[in-house]
């Protein structure tokens, strides 16, 4: 290992110098804290083949390539994100095992779960968030609705005959779904699956109706002419998709965005830390990880261990009263 921690810091003298110049970081010595011997395990939250699953390997597969270290996704799905939370939580703070800090748990959960295995606040080691991207919202193509209104007036003649599917209870994806059945006035069915990978694959069965799904995905089953693509429930149009209108031009108001980040379990030495930090940095702003985050429907989004925290206390009283105005628990 003492080959990597060389090629890391002594050969690696921007990171170096990143390390000793910024204000407030950590000494020589400190920087030097011994590095996890073996691959890194990076815990995922959904099955593979969802939106946030193809971001995740992105990110990780870049982290291999300026390390040299194997960076390597492991799915731990179920419970909306909350069974590989809890293993991130679980994991011993030696660096060997991070994981995907996701809006779903950490964001929504502590309003929506009535008891979760773990404290958002205080079992995890932030490092940096990764992405942010809207959801999009995808129907079947045997729907008879080409457009945000149609649907609204389909789902208004029909109540409770359709259903959108879900990544999970409590994800933005679920929520979203929600907050348009509110907006709207309309009546629909929430079927939850692990994942929206499953999910698709009865929405293109024609098993469930639609789904808000997080963009990557869903938009391209949608240009691959799979999936119908009425809207995105970012604020505006989507630069990676500015054919799709937004929600928010039928429904004003209708805003939910998707983020996820990288984290680690509590405990996790600062100098730790920190490196992932600098190397996350580095992997977001690298052209070609952009080009593939942008061409999935996400924008890089590169924060400090502690703006993440204060982004995460804040994101996670947005969220509180949308998920009370709808009336979802999960006890």
């Amino acid at each position: 290992m003492g080959r990597f921690i060389a090629a890391g810091i002594s050969r690696r003298t921007g990171l170096g110098a990143a390390l000793l110049a910024a204000p407030g970081l950590l000494s020589a010595a400190q920087a030097q804290v011994a590095w996890p011997t073996g691959p890194i395990r990076f815990i995922g939250l959904f099955p593979p083949g969802g939106g946030t699953d193809i971001l995740s390997r992105i990110w990780c597969l870049k982290m291999s390539e300026i390390t040299g270290h194997q960076f390597i996704v492991e799915n731990r799905s179920g419970s909306g994100g909350n069974v590989g939370t809890e293993a991130i939580a679980r994991a011993a703070p030696d660096g060997t095992t991070i994981g995907l800090a996701s809006v779903a748990p950490l964001g929504i959960g502590p309003t929506l779960y009535g008891r979760l295995p773990f404290n958002p606040a205080q079992d995890f080691s932030l490092v940096s968030g990764l992405w942010q991207l809207p959801n999009l919202l995808v129907v079947n193509n045997d729907v008879p609705a080409r457009s945000v209104p149609e649907l609204i007036a389909l789902l208004k003649a029909n109540p409770g005959r359709y259903a959108y599917a879900s990544s999970g209870s409590g994800t933005t994806v679920h929520l979203s779904g929600e907050m348009f059945k509110a907006m709207a006035g309309v009546d629909m069915l929430h079927v939850p699956y692990r994942g929206a990978a499953p999910a698709h694959v009865d929405i293109q069965g024609g098993r469930v109706h639609m789904i808000f799904d997080n963009i990557p995905q869903g938009l391209a089953l949608a240009r691959e002419g799979r999936l119908r693509a009425l809207a995105v429930t970012g604020a505006t149009r989507s630069p990676q998709a500015p054919e799709i209108p937004a929600m928010a031009e039928f429904l004003s108001g209708f805003e939910i965005t998707s983020w996820g980040g990288v984290m680690g379990p509590a405990g996790m030495p600062p100098a730790i830390i920190h490196r992932l930090n600098v190397l996350t940095k580095e992997s977001l702003e690298n052209a070609d990880l952009k080009r593939r985050f942008e061409e999935n429907g996400a924008s890089t989004w590169y924060t400090t261990p502690e703006e993440f925290a204060t982004f995460r206390t804040r994101n996670e009283a947005s969220f509180a009263p949308l998920i009370r105005a709808a009336g979802a628990r999960v006890d």
